[in-house]
């Protein structure tokens, strides 16, 4: 046996090994961009919370921002519309789930479908539940909240489904005062 015949299968073993650390490498090197392309971009991550001031929100108005794409309805309900939406029971509501965020599991009533306590903020994403459209606000629709006129839904001053196709209330998102006049979305 001469001595190059002694080395073979080692030097055979070390060009197998170098041999796969390369493609394991150059595998690494390939996937990793398609890996890495479905990560959420900059300007994802900065939409996923943001800060609202409502400082300029006068009492029975209604101010719109838009949130990860989606138009948000935040409004400052006048004690009439507090007291119609406290009065509705929960009986008469197509959808009795708050939908809501914030609340889990919880019914449909006025107080669960608010920001606060007093029942004066409403935050709702504005995007109807039966196929998309954004429903007109302000008073609009047979119940005092919002109207859907491409299919005829129609929300109430809690924005929960009165009537019309639409299956569900309006979704309420992730949100919070961080002070008195600062709601945070996400």
């Amino acid at each position: 046996m001469s001595h190059a015949e002694d080395h073979a299968g080692t030097r055979r073993d070390f060009l197998y090994f170098a041999t796969a650390g390369a493609g394991a490498v150059a595998t690494g090197a390939a996937v990793w961009p398609l890996v890495n392309q479905m990560n959420a971009s900059a300007d994802v991550r900065a939409l996923a919370s943001i800060y609202v001031d409502v400082s300029g929100v006068a009492v029975g108005s209604q101010l719109t921002v838009k949130w990860r794409g989606k138009p948000v309805f935040i409004r400052r309900r006048t004690p009439e519309e507090i007291e119609a939406g406290r009065a509705v029971q929960l009986s008469d509501l197509i959808d009795t789930q708050a939908e809501n965020a914030n609340k889990p599991g919880a019914d449909a009533s006025d107080a669960n479908r608010t920001l606060d306590d007093a029942g004066e903020w409403l935050v709702m994403l504005g995007v109807c539940t039966h196929l998309g459209c954004v429903p007109l606000g302000n008073g609009a629709g047979e119940f005092g909240g919002w109207f859907c006129p491409c299919h005829g839904s129609h929300y109430d001053t809690a924005g929960r489904i009165r009537k019309g196709p639409a299956p569900r209330n309006l979704d309420v998102p992730m949100a919070q005062f961080t002070d008195a006049t600062t709601i945070l979305l996400g």
